[in-house]
């Protein structure tokens, strides 16, 4: 049998210097799972030197405020820094000082822009209102001086040095607008009545010439407004400019700004987990489990890495006193090719297998193959399910990439549906296309074994009013004997991990142990051995109760075997009552168990009804005025048979395997390997 891969607990000595590099390479192989649980391998209650804290802070503090910088800068030119969860790029490395340059001029050109931007927009805002309010005012019959009086806009035209307009500007902030009026210096200024004090003391320290309008001139000279509404026109240009500067820089600076976050997002986590590390100023300890195959390679790099200044320590897990203890698991590691691995999901989603036991993996891609096959067997739709599989583990697309580890099951179930469908004759739920390569075969093998009568047109015939009903028996029989074979080996399974983990009793006399094994290999043949014309006889009951009296008397013969006292730990009444109860258990157990597989051939069945529905309506519509809607109502059943009753099929079979196979031997959980990687 398969089990994880061999681990080893790996303590590395690395300086200060070298410290960054290391875990940069950690990350990016996604070698080392932490030991502790702790995802920097430090121990409970080890204290940090007050020199490695303060520079790991400080360090900390600089990384956060530079991606604080970088999000900005992106935020404000619409770019997206990440396209989704998923591992750093090969490209991607820790900061150095180019790094740093580039960050300051990027940042520095985006957010400059920015400024100008925002400043625009805010004098866009009060020549807006400027406006307004001037044309509001603009056909009052009363004289320019009154006007003053009269509103809330306050508006005063005169002479003003154009170099001291920024100054001006400055003082003012947006309590007022300044607007040129011509080349010559002359400048309208515009503001609240409740902020005509404070205009006017501006305008007085800028040494602000007022020009007086004509007297008698009534309502708001029409130079005035075209000043402003020439004014605002520029601004809306300056605006599209900088509009235009924000699209070239997305283009200009995308790469480099996505480049820069990914890096300064690994030195945050690195200075992370430099800061739970055990150490001193000048030294850290790193510590984590490493798969045993892994190891030699993982020394020879950093090695190389830090040329000869790191020191490393291998242990087994055995030798580790937490191990022994049991206040520590060995983390789990699977080794797999590409169609089994993506069964582990499966496997993972129960819980991880202890350390040391056998994996199920392999077992789980076998039976659900084979179990998803018998459930939907269809050679076109199991061929849509093969193309689908290798277009996700080919396909480019985001869309294919997020679900690329389910290809190789994509396939295999793909591959067991077209071996049931060419058994039974149907291909898009139409029939009869495979009639005369089924009467080939059918017919070479029956003269092989001299088998009299006419070649079937189908090898497996589903429908009992198609076919001969004794079929339909045996198929049943069939998924019940998949069941079995299902059941024994999750048995099996946990004979060899509770005698792997030494624990002794549970291997031979539980339920789940050999002894529960063989009562119910017997149970099975005595089964088939009555249906099959047979009788009771008095050899059976050996057969029965002497693997039934293994599970009643298992846990007294244990403990007289091993020498516990007292034999009866909890007194007889509570032994005799344990052990009937788990004789009762037993028998209802492997029965339901067993039993349960009916719904295999129930589902096969159902999705033979529901193929031979869609076929015998798009038969009756083709006969009619409606003929044209025959191939619509194949495609759309094709379509509800493949998304709904693939999906119920692949619920079912993983229901299955939970529990008729997994609780056979998962009764207790490892923890899942999962090495510390860099990640977005």
């Amino acid at each position: 049998m398969i089990r994880p891969r061999k681990m080893k607990q790996i303590e590395m000595t690395v300086l200060a210097r070298d410290v960054d590099g290391v875990i940069e390479y950690l990350g990016r192989r996604g070698i080392m799972h932490f030991s502790g649980g702790e995802s920097a391998g430090m121990a409970p209650g080890v204290a940090l030197a007050a020199g490695v804290s303060a520079d790991t802070s400080a360090a900390s503090s600089h990384i956060r405020q530079t991606l604080d910088r970088i999000v900005q800068a992106a935020l404000y030119i619409g770019l997206e820094l990440s396209a989704g969860p998923g591992e750093s790029g090969e490209d991607e490395k820790l900061p150095g000082e180019e790094e740093e340059r580039l960050t300051d001029s990027v940042c520095r050109d985006i957010l400059e822009l920015r400024s100008g931007e925002s400043a625009r927009i805010q004098e866009k805002k009060k020549l807006e209102e400027t406006l307004t309010e001037a044309k509001a005012f603009s056909r009052l019959n009363a004289p320019f001086s009154d006007l003053d009086q009269l509103s809330y806009l306050t508006l005063r035209v005169g002479r003003l040095d154009p170099r001291r307009r920024e100054e001006l500007a400055e003082n003012l902030a947006d309590r007022a607008v300044i607007v040129p009026l011509d080349d010559s210096g002359r400048f309208l200024a515009a503001a609240s009545r409740k902020g005509r004090f404070a205009l006017d003391s501006a305008l007085k320290k800028a040494a602000f010439a007022p020009i007086a309008v004509p007297e008698g001139y009534r309502g708001v000279p029409a130079d005035l407004l075209e000043s402003l509404a020439g004014r605002l026109k520029n601004v809306d240009a300056e605006l599209e400019k900088i509009a235009a500067t924000k699209d070239r820089f997305r283009n200009d600076y995308a790469s480099s700004l996505r480049r820069l976050y990914a890096a300064f997002v690994i030195a945050g986590e690195v200075e992370d987990l430099k800061g739970r590390l055990r150490g001193t100023k000048n030294v850290y300890v790193i510590s984590g489990w490493v798969p045993a195959d892994e190891v030699s390679a993982l020394a020879e790099e950093l090695e190389s890495r830090t040329e000869g200044r790191t020191a490393i320590r291998a242990y087994n897990p055995e030798e580790i006193e937490e191990v022994r203890e049991g206040r520590e698991k060995v983390p789990v590691s699977l080794k797999h090719g590409a169609c089994v691995r993506g069964f582990e999901p499966v496997v993972f989603s129960y819980g991880a297998p202890l350390y040391g036991t056998v994996d199920p993996t392999p077992l789980v891609a076998f039976f659900f193959t084979v179990l998803f096959g018998i459930m939907f067997g269809d050679a076109g739709q199991g061929l849509v399910l093969l193309l689908l599989g290798f277009a996700v583990g080919n396909g480019n697309s985001a869309f294919f990439r997020s679900f690329k580890k389910f290809a190789g099951p994509l396939k295999a179930v793909g591959i067991s549906s077209i071996v049931m469908g060419l058994l039974n004759g149907e291909f898009f739920t139409m029939e009869g296309l495979f009639t005369y390569p089924t009467r080939l075969v059918s017919g070479f093998a029956m003269r092989l074994f001299n088998i009299p009568g006419e070649a079937p047109e189908r090898i497996l015939t589903l429908m009992p009013e198609k076919g001969n009903i004794e079929k339909l028996f045996y198929f049943f029989g069939f998924t019940i004997a998949v069941g079995a074979l299902l059941n024994s080996a999750g048995l099996v399974v946990n004979i060899i991990n509770q005698y792997s983990l030494k624990k002794y009793e549970k291997a031979f006399f539980a339920k789940t142990g050999l002894a529960g094994l063989l009562l119910f290999w017997y149970a099975l043949f005595l089964a088939v051995r009555i249906l099959s014309g047979g009788a009771f006889s008095r050899f059976d009951y050996v057969g029965l109760l002497v693997p039934a009296g293994l599970i009643f008397f298992g846990p007294l013969l244990w403990r007289v075997v091993s020498g516990q006292r007292p034999a009866l730990e909890s007194g007889l009444l509570v032994f005799i009552m344990e052990g009937f109860v788990e004789i009762l258990e037993s028998a209802s157990t492997y029965i339901s168990n067993t039993v349960s597989f009916l719904r295999v051939g129930a589902f096969a069945l159902s999705h033979a009804v529901l193929s031979f529905i869609v076929f015998s309506l798009s038969e009756m519509v083709r006969g009619t005025a409606a003929g044209a809607f025959s191939l619509v109502i194949i495609i759309f059943g094709n379509v509800v048979i493949i998304l709904l009753e693939g999906m119920i099929v692949a619920i079912q079979v993983v229901r299955l395997q939970y529990y008729e196979f997994f609780s056979k031997f998962f009764t207790e959980t490892g923890v899942e390997f999962k090495p510390f990687r860099f990640r977005k």
